[in-house]
């Protein structure tokens, strides 16, 4: 069992920064892939980046490719998201989600866990 809760969600200017954090209560981190995924009013979930369990393997939406950055510390059971260069097209909900194993997906099918999510807010 894991639960997940995202933190850092704010109202930010566009072009500015924002830095998300995951944390994580429950055992095995380490052995988890760990993906952020985002919700904006009206649309889909979609795939934002997630982390392998060493943190050598990562993935991006070419959305985000360039601005984002995903990284993790498993001594502290924490992945992070941070985001740079904001536009307003990236205001949504973001969710953690994790899942075991190797494999680093995009679907969200295959993810577990879920946190309940951070309001990321961009003005123009």
């Amino acid at each position: 069992q894991m639960q997940l809760v995202e933190s850092g969600g704010r109202l930010v200017q566009a072009g500015g920064s924002l830095r998300l954090s995951c944390a994580a209560t429950g055992r095995a981190f380490d052995t988890y892939t760990i993906a952020w995924f985002r919700q904006a009013p009206g649309k889909e979930r979609e795939f934002v980046a997630a982390i392998g369990w060493s943190g050598r393997i990562t993935t991006y939406a070419d959305l985000v490719k360039g601005r984002f950055t995903i990284s993790r510390d498993n001594s502290e059971k924490t992945v992070y998201l941070q985001m740079n260069g904001l536009k307003s097209e990236d205001r949504a909900v973001y969710s953690c989600a994790a899942a075991f194993g190797g494999s680093v997906p995009v679907s969200g099918d295959s993810y577990l866990y879920w946190g309940q999510g951070t309001q990321v807010n961009v003005s123009s």
